[in-house]
């Protein structure tokens, strides 16, 4: 396994996963740290991430990316805590005095599509607020597990601003045009139990619980052919930027051409052998 770049923004645990097929599987947990800044996305965060996005893709011992954000730090005498938060949006410092030429590269090579990218499953794990660009980047992920605690929003517009790293186009894809087009103009937050209701979320856990669960949908996800769980992202994904037809051929397409792996073949075997499939990752 080779050893992602260190930064003291983004801290990276890589668990191992034991039951992990092939062997020598990780989970892999990002924590973006900046709690005393609500772990708010600044360039160095952004950076980090996409050195992190870069190196996941390419090690194959990782199997599963979990982002989440640091918990707040223990506050001075007589002060009070900050709130848990998982990203409370983009650095709004970084914005000002920046003209439409200036913010364009940063938002063409941004971290939201770096982490949409990952062919690999992706996993927010969110306790507290993920607004903003920090909404994006749990949207940007797979699934997203969230406590009652979290609040989710676009409040961009309070800045004269609209979302602007796939806030919009995802939040419709996931939730719908009338709820998309109300927390995008409204700029309110909802909270955990809300997002649950909606679908913005898969899972509302407690907070005690938050990283149990979300570990062992992790491993779970660990335990599956690499090769084919690539391809099955790949699938779903098709749906979001296909027509419906185009996606159905996609999949087809995909479905027989996995009879060609190996993988496919171990698992058929192992079902009808009632034997736990020893995957091989192609």
């Amino acid at each position: 396994m080779s050893d992602p770049v260190e930064s003291n923004v983004l801290l990276i645990e890589n668990v191992p996963s034991q039951a992990s097929s092939p062997s020598g599987g990780v989970v892999s947990v990002w924590t973006i740290n900046r709690p005393d800044k609500l772990n708010a996305l600044n360039s160095e965060v952004n950076s980090a991430l996409k050195s992190a996005c870069a190196w996941a893709e390419a090690d194959d011992s990782v199997r599963v990316i979990v982002i989440t954000g640091a918990v707040p730090n223990e506050p001075p005498e007589g002060k009070r805590a900050k709130p848990n938060s998982f990203v409370a949006g983009a650095d709004i410092s970084e914005f000002e005095g920046k003209s439409s030429a200036e913010i364009r590269p940063i938002f063409e090579d941004n971290v939201w599509e770096y982490v949409w990218n990952l062919s690999k499953p992706t996993i927010a794990m969110i306790d507290g607020f993920a607004l903003g660009g920090g909404s994006e980047i749990a949207l940007s992920c797979d699934l997203r597990l969230a406590t009652p605690r979290s609040k989710f929003g676009t409040p961009e517009i309070n800045l004269g601003l609209i979302p602007g790293g796939g806030g919009t186009q995802r939040l419709c894809r996931l939730l719908g045009y009338g709820r998309a087009m109300e927390m995008v103009m409204s700029g309110e937050m909802i909270g955990g139990e809300e997002a649950n209701r909606i679908g913005l979320i898969n899972h509302l856990v407690d907070e005690d619980s938050l990283r149990e669960k979300t570990m062992e949908i992790a491993h779970n996800l660990a335990t599956k052919s690499p090769h084919t769980i690539r391809i099955a992202k790949a699938a779903v994904r098709a749906a979001l930027e296909q027509p419906f037809s185009a996606g159905i051929e996609s999949e087809r397409d995909l479905f027989c051409e996995l009879f060609d792996t190996e993988d496919m073949a171990i698992g058929v075997k192992a079902f009808l052998n009632r034997e736990t499939a020893e995957w091989t990752g192609a």
